[in-house]
């Protein structure tokens, strides 16, 4: 499905963290949609190191782009000569920048900084010297401890949501000048769907809860969780907002969710209807009370206005469309 008038063949798209659960499905959307787009993938893929709270520095994986028929380079977005040598060899006409450090539980603020702040201004730069409109990923991490999801009321309270803060500062300076390309910054909420199982325990927990309750385990969920709301927004209006980002009506940071607010007690019962597997459910104490978001709900009304975008998976759609993958991932993943 086309989300615009924009065609895409012809033009040179790259995509960073193109091996990554976001990004490698922007590189899929480009190739089935537009077969004679050239599409170049840059990511600097998993190998065994690790941060200091024992997850992988990269979720990256191969897996995530089989069948892709792109042009794949493994590096990464600090390395200076890499971003010279992509400067230099390429004319790209719009850069999808997903390469980050997201998990927000790590604790190396320098590298967080480095990788999510200094490298997106250096990507920035080329997308100037390009000509090439820029779409990059911002985070509902941003808001943190805030009580309004809408763009000017961040509160973030973890270094992974300071530096998207700081990102976002970045386009709002250089939206300053006159440019001759849009700049779009996404945040995203809770995104869930295919190619995120590589993310291992930062994946959404409906993959997670859909492995369990298909092991035959009685789903585990913290005390009050029907009180525990998030806006979850499947991943096909994540892409629907990174191409309707490319013809914006004006360049800017915006909330990419629902506008709703689900619970993961809605999670569960879908899951368990669609799988047909009632495995009852599991209430254990909540460790993360005071660190913790009880709720969050997208304020959209911008990105409809400005991005023409409009939501169109409820929470019931969006499982049911991934209840497939979640099956083959526990049969070839899992089992």
């Amino acid at each position: 499905m086309t989300y615009n008038d924009i065609d895409f063949n012809n033009k040179t798209i790259l995509i960073t963290g193109g091996a990554g659960f976001i990004g490698s499905n922007l590189a899929f959307y480009f190739q089935k949609e537009f077969p004679e787009a050239t599409v170049v993938v840059l990511d600097c893929f998993r190998n065994e190191e690790t941060f200091s709270n024992g997850n992988l520095k990269s979720f990256g994986h191969f897996k995530n782009l089989l069948g892709f028929k792109g042009i794949v380079i493994s590096g990464n977005i600090n390395d200076k000569s890499l971003l010279q040598s992509l400067e230099n060899d390429y004319k790209f006409d719009y850069i999808f920048h997903q390469a980050a450090i997201s998990d927000t539980t790590v604790n190396e603020q320098d590298l967080m900084l480095k990788t999510n702040v200094n490298a997106y201004e250096d990507l920035l730069n080329i997308a100037i010297k390009h000509k090439a409109n820029m779409i990059y990923a911002s985070s509902a991490a941003t808001y943190g401890d805030s009580d309004r999801f809408e763009i000017g009321y961040e509160k973030p309270n973890n270094v992974y949501g300071f530096s998207k803060v700081m990102m976002d500062n970045i386009t709002y300076e250089y939206l300053k000048k006159d440019l001759d390309i849009s700049i779009v910054g996404l945040k995203y909420f809770n995104v869930y769907g295919p190619k995120e199982f590589f993310k291992n325990k930062t994946a959404s927990m409906v993959v997670q809860f859909g492995h369990q309750i298909l092991k035959g385990l009685t789903p585990k969920l913290f005390e009050g969780s029907d009180k525990i709301l998030r806006d979850f927004i499947y991943i096909e209006d994540i892409i629907q907002a990174n191409i309707k980002a490319c013809k914006p009506k004006k360049s800017g940071v915006y909330n990419v969710g629902t506008g709703k607010a689900r619970s993961f007690e809605d999670i569960v019962n879908i899951l368990q209807k669609e799988l047909e597997i009632d495995n009852g459910k599991e209430y254990i104490p909540n460790p993360f009370v005071g660190q913790y978001q009880f709720f969050t709900q997208a304020n959209i009304q911008s990105t409809i206005e400005n991005l023409n975008y409009q939501p169109r998976y409820e929470m019931e759609d969006g499982i049911k469309a991934y209840i497939p993958e979640i099956k083959r991932l526990y049969k070839e993943e899992v089992k």
